[in-house]
């Protein structure tokens, strides 16, 4: 099952945005990754989400996406997401996150797949832009990761990396999404 929903939890970057988000999912998704384990045990990380059609705008503008689509500048009106989480390190309780908010960010993918959602770890963000427009203080909080969410409006299919090194991600003349995984065995370099 865990493997299901991790097969299933791609980087969706295109959604029907006229399906709402219900914010109790992304109320459910912040739960989730509260309960994640953290270094120390410190639970520095803060969350914001918003369904709101007007706040998504602002988050939406700070974001960039999908490096390797050089033609492509991000999802279209009609393509966005409906919902974001905001992943924050709150410096007050810890000077640095370590791992805890990749671990958070995994865990919500996740659960957004079993939910129903797609869902888009977003690391390109400008970052002080969007701690201005949630009205955060940047001397408190680190702006980690942005998670957009929304109903898949695209297909995505794993495949094998064809050559070596070759590992961007693609669209085909189908618009079918296609990301290469190494093999196992370029992985896994020794079994004891």
């Amino acid at each position: 099952m865990l493997r299901d929903l991790i097969l299933r939890s791609r980087s969706i970057r295109r959604f029907h945005e006229d399906t709402p988000v219900n914010p109790k999912a992304l109320r459910e998704l912040v739960d989730m990754a509260r309960l994640t384990p953290s270094g120390a045990n410190l639970q520095p990380l803060k969350y914001v989400t918003s369904t709101s059609k007007e706040l998504n705008e602002h988050i939406f503008s700070t974001l960039a996406w999908a490096g390797y689509l050089k033609d492509w500048e991000g999802p279209v009106p009609g393509e966005r997401p409906g919902g974001y989480i905001v992943i924050l390190g709150d410096r007050g309780v810890a000077p640095s996150f370590g791992c805890d908010h990749g671990i958070a960010a995994q865990t919500i993918c996740l659960g957004a797949a079993e939910l129903g959602l797609g869902a888009c770890i977003v690391g390109s963000i400008e970052r002080n832009e969007l701690l201005a427009i949630l009205e955060l203080p940047v001397s408190q909080y680190e702006l980690l990761l942005v998670i957009a969410l929304g109903k898949p409006r695209e297909r995505i299919e794993l495949e094998l990396v064809a050559e070596p090194g070759k590992i961007e991600y693609y669209r085909d003349e189908n618009d079918v999404h296609h990301v290469p995984k190494r093999r196992l065995e370029d992985v896994l370099i020794a079994e004891h």
